[in-house]
Protein backbone atom coordinates (compact mmCIF):
# COMPACT_ATOMS: atom_id res chain seq x y z
CA UNK A 1 0.00 0.00 0.00
CA UNK A 2 1.59 3.42 -1.19
CA UNK A 3 1.22 6.71 0.42
CA UNK A 4 -0.27 9.51 -1.27
CA UNK A 5 2.44 12.61 -1.15
CA UNK A 6 -0.02 14.65 0.81
CA UNK A 7 -0.23 11.26 3.55
CA UNK A 8 3.39 10.87 3.41
CA UNK A 9 4.25 15.35 4.04
CA UNK A 10 1.50 14.98 6.90
CA UNK A 11 2.66 11.68 8.83
CA UNK A 12 6.27 13.25 8.36
CA UNK A 13 5.68 16.72 9.24
CA UNK A 14 3.55 16.25 12.09
CA UNK A 15 5.33 15.28 15.59
CA UNK A 16 3.03 13.05 17.69
CA UNK A 17 1.01 10.27 16.70
CA UNK A 18 -1.23 7.55 18.58
CA UNK A 19 -1.01 4.07 17.92
CA UNK A 20 -3.55 1.33 18.70
CA UNK A 21 -2.62 -2.36 19.31
CA UNK A 22 -4.02 -5.24 20.65
CA UNK A 23 -2.70 -8.21 22.75
CA UNK A 24 -5.26 -9.93 24.80
CA UNK A 25 -8.21 -8.65 23.67
CA UNK A 26 -8.15 -5.02 25.39
CA UNK A 27 -7.35 -2.41 23.08
CA UNK A 28 -4.34 0.23 24.10
CA UNK A 29 -3.74 3.24 22.52
CA UNK A 30 -0.45 5.63 23.76
CA UNK A 31 1.32 8.67 21.76
CA UNK A 32 4.40 7.63 19.83
CA UNK A 33 7.17 9.81 18.23
CA UNK A 34 7.36 8.44 14.82
CA UNK A 35 9.23 8.65 11.61
CA UNK A 36 8.37 7.81 8.21
CA UNK A 37 11.45 5.88 5.99
CA UNK A 38 10.93 3.70 2.98
CA UNK A 39 6.60 3.96 3.40
CA UNK A 40 6.97 2.57 6.48
CA UNK A 41 6.24 3.84 10.04
CA UNK A 42 8.67 3.12 12.56
CA UNK A 43 8.39 4.61 16.56
CA UNK A 44 10.90 3.39 19.66
CA UNK A 45 9.67 1.56 22.90
CA UNK A 46 10.64 -0.24 26.03
CA UNK A 47 11.84 -3.63 25.23
CA UNK A 48 8.42 -4.57 27.52
CA UNK A 49 6.32 -1.73 27.09
CA UNK A 50 2.28 -2.71 26.48
CA UNK A 51 2.54 -1.87 22.71
CA UNK A 52 5.18 -3.68 22.29
CA UNK A 53 4.32 -6.83 23.97
CA UNK A 54 0.73 -6.48 21.83
CA UNK A 55 2.52 -6.43 18.18
CA UNK A 56 4.44 -9.39 19.39
CA UNK A 57 1.34 -11.36 19.98
CA UNK A 58 -0.74 -9.88 17.42
CA UNK A 59 1.28 -7.85 14.72
CA UNK A 60 -2.01 -5.82 13.14
CA UNK A 61 -2.00 -2.79 14.31
CA UNK A 62 -3.01 0.97 13.19
CA UNK A 63 -1.28 4.74 13.86
CA UNK A 64 -3.18 7.87 13.73
CA UNK A 65 -1.88 11.55 13.06
CA UNK A 66 -4.58 13.79 13.26
CA UNK A 67 -4.89 18.04 13.48
CA UNK A 68 -7.86 19.25 15.27
CA UNK A 69 -9.24 22.84 14.46
CA UNK A 70 -12.28 24.91 15.65
CA UNK A 71 -13.10 24.86 12.18
CA UNK A 72 -14.12 21.98 11.36
CA UNK A 73 -13.56 22.44 7.65
CA UNK A 74 -9.78 22.32 8.67
CA UNK A 75 -9.72 19.08 10.50
CA UNK A 76 -7.46 16.62 8.58
CA UNK A 77 -5.56 13.67 9.54
CA UNK A 78 -4.52 10.16 8.40
CA UNK A 79 -4.82 6.62 9.65
CA UNK A 80 -2.23 3.77 8.72
CA UNK A 81 -3.70 0.39 9.38
CA UNK A 82 -0.57 -2.48 8.64
CA UNK A 83 1.49 -4.95 10.38
CA UNK A 84 3.95 -4.55 13.24
CA UNK A 85 7.36 -6.22 13.83
CA UNK A 86 9.51 -5.33 16.51
CA UNK A 87 13.21 -4.68 15.07
CA UNK A 88 15.90 -4.90 17.98
CA UNK A 89 19.86 -4.26 18.09
CA UNK A 90 21.73 -4.22 14.98
CA UNK A 91 22.81 -1.98 12.16
CA UNK A 92 18.80 -1.39 11.32
CA UNK A 93 17.62 -0.75 15.07
CA UNK A 94 20.82 1.87 14.69
CA UNK A 95 20.18 3.62 11.75
CA UNK A 96 16.03 3.81 12.31
CA UNK A 97 17.04 5.43 15.63
CA UNK A 98 19.29 7.77 14.09
CA UNK A 99 16.62 8.74 12.50
CA UNK A 100 14.06 9.24 15.39
CA UNK A 101 16.90 11.54 17.28
CA UNK A 102 17.07 13.72 14.02
CA UNK A 103 13.75 14.47 14.16
CA UNK A 104 13.32 14.49 17.86
CA UNK A 105 16.85 16.20 19.05
CA UNK A 106 15.34 15.87 22.90
CA UNK A 107 14.94 12.16 22.39
CA UNK A 108 18.69 11.05 22.93
CA UNK A 109 18.59 13.10 26.50
CA UNK A 110 15.26 11.90 27.46
CA UNK A 111 14.47 8.72 26.59
CA UNK A 112 17.36 7.42 25.02
CA UNK A 113 17.00 4.16 22.61
CA UNK A 114 18.97 1.56 24.53
CA UNK A 115 20.27 -1.30 22.23
CA UNK A 116 20.13 -3.90 25.16
CA UNK A 117 16.11 -1.99 26.99
CA UNK A 118 14.40 -0.62 23.25
CA UNK A 119 13.12 -1.55 20.54
CA UNK A 120 11.77 0.48 17.40
CA UNK A 121 8.40 -1.09 15.96
CA UNK A 122 8.14 -1.00 12.05
CA UNK A 123 4.63 -0.42 10.86
CA UNK A 124 4.33 -1.51 7.23
CA UNK A 125 0.93 -0.14 5.96
CA UNK A 126 -2.09 -2.36 4.41
CA UNK A 127 -4.83 0.35 4.44
CA UNK A 128 -4.53 4.15 4.37
CA UNK A 129 -7.38 6.24 5.31
CA UNK A 130 -7.29 10.38 5.11
CA UNK A 131 -9.06 12.96 6.22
Amino acid sequence: MRLTKAQAKMLERERVAHVATVGDGMPHLVPVCHVLAGGKLYFGSGRRGRKVLNVRKNPRLAMTVDLYSDDWSHITGVMVQGRGRVIERGPRFRRLRRRLYAKYPQYSREAALGDSDSVIVELTPTHVFSW
